[in-house]
């Protein structure tokens, strides 16, 4: 008999995994922190199950909450080498948002509030929440992302109502900078980005600082997360002619891609490259995912390069020849 209610819990628990894997990648903006989180929640949940079926769902929220809050408390504390980025999600060419982005309510429905599905898993989405406390990012994600009320929020979280609209209203000034600059992932938008990217990675092939001047804005910065596993810049380059050289440099020390594709993740084109080990640099990444931001101009702001295996170890690579 007790095996019989594990396996339906196990079950009614497994229908809300597409929710709890979304609402962890946002909280960690890690692929591989979300497959942690959520596989602990289920172990907890089998392990201590709420009193009632009709909690699980608040029940599940809150364990997994809790378990993103610590681990976004040990990730400070620990410290991080270099800049920070999100790990890319591949988010394809559909109109809609793929399962993991997607959110489903208990009903069957699709859910978004405030913030755009396909919006909250954007880089520009994800390194706003940063300025966020645990508790702020939490009570913003489920209010403004997943169209909680405050009395669903305060059921989930075990929080007052009050505290809830204090929290939220905190949370919504530090993200006063991001909706002042926010740009939608478009399908305009992808468009542009796609044309900056393919610009710039053309300059850089043909070494032609002309046609990177026509892509990059003055004061472009790159951000490049290598986790301390391979290397990379551990500070933001800054301005056009040192972003410029920086890559042609790159370009230079790993020679040609084995492989590369553009791909939408998180809602914006990106290149996905693999390239040999390098012989003379063994600290070199094989595995990049480089990817630009706009401004209001057209032109690129920011340059990306994720190459630190744990931000891409959910994301599949393009096939060598």
């Amino acid at each position: 008999m007790a095996r019989h209610a594990h396996g339906e819990l196990a079950e009614a628990a497994r229908a809300h995994e597409r929710f709890l894997w979304g609402l962890c990648y946002r909280m960690t903006g890690v692929s591989a922190d979300a497959d942690d989180l959520v596989q602990e929640t289920y172990a907890r949940a089998l392990a201590s199950p709420p009193a009632r079926q009709e909690e699980l769902r608040p029940w599940l929220t809150r364990v997994a909450v809790n378990l993103a809050r610590d681990l976004l408390r040990r990730r400070k504390r620990e410290g991080y080498v270099g800049p920070w980025l999100p790990s890319p999600l591949d988010t394809g060419e559909d109109e809609l948002p793929p399962p993991g982005v997607e959110a489903r309510l208990p009903g069957g429905g699709s859910t978004e509030g405030h913030y755009a599905l396909l919006e909250s898993v954007s880089f520009a989405f994800l390194l706003a929440l940063e300025a966020l406390s645990p508790k702020q990012r939490a009570v913003l994600l489920l209010r403004d992302v997943f169209d909680y009320t405050v009395r669903e929020v305060a059921e989930a979280l075990h929080m007052s109502e009050s505290n809830v609209k204090v929290v939220h209203h905190r949370a919504r000034a530090a993200m006063a900078a991001y909706d002042r600059a926010r740009c939608l992932p478009t399908r305009e938008l992808q468009a542009r980005s796609r044309a900056a990217l393919e610009g710039f990675l053309g300059a850089l092939l043909s070494g032609d600082v002309a046609a990177a001047e026509a892509v990059l804005a003055s004061d472009v910065s790159a951000l490049s997360d290598g986790g301390g596993q391979v290397r990379a810049a551990r500070v933001p380059v800054l301005g056009l002619q040192r972003v410029f050289l920086l890559y042609r440099r790159l370009l230079e020390l790993r020679g040609p891609p084995e492989a590369m594709e553009l791909r939408m993740l998180n809602g914006l084109p990106a290149m996905v490259a693999v390239y040999p080990p390098s012989k003379r640099d063994p600290m070199l990444g094989t595995r990049l995912v480089l990817r630009v931001e706009l401004g209001e101009e057209g032109r690129i702001t920011q340059v990306h390069s994720i190459l630190a295996d744990h931000k891409l170890a959910g994301l599949g690579m393009p096939a060598s020849a």
